[in-house]
């Protein structure tokens, strides 16, 4: 994810600010980390450079039928 990306993003659940810590940066690009938001206090995870700004509840169902058997993506 680019830096530059954090200007136009916004919370999906309450349209608020995000905060990013970035764990691993390549080039400028953030490969991995979390964007934050402050005012509902959610996270949302930045992985292989690709923030994950799915609401929780789809994220969670999103990674429950990634690890049952025979799930294929």
């Amino acid at each position: 994810m680019r830096h530059d990306l954090l200007d136009i993003l916004a919370c999906p659940i309450c349209k608020g600010a995000l905060t990013l810590t970035s764990t691993l940066e390549d080039g400028g690009e953030v490969l991995a980390g979390a964007l934050h938001c402050a005012t509902c206090n959610e996270t949302y995870p930045i992985e292989a450079g690709i923030p994950n700004l799915l609401p929780p509840d789809l994220r969670r169902a999103m990674e429950l039928e990634g690890s049952q058997p025979g799930a294929t993506h």
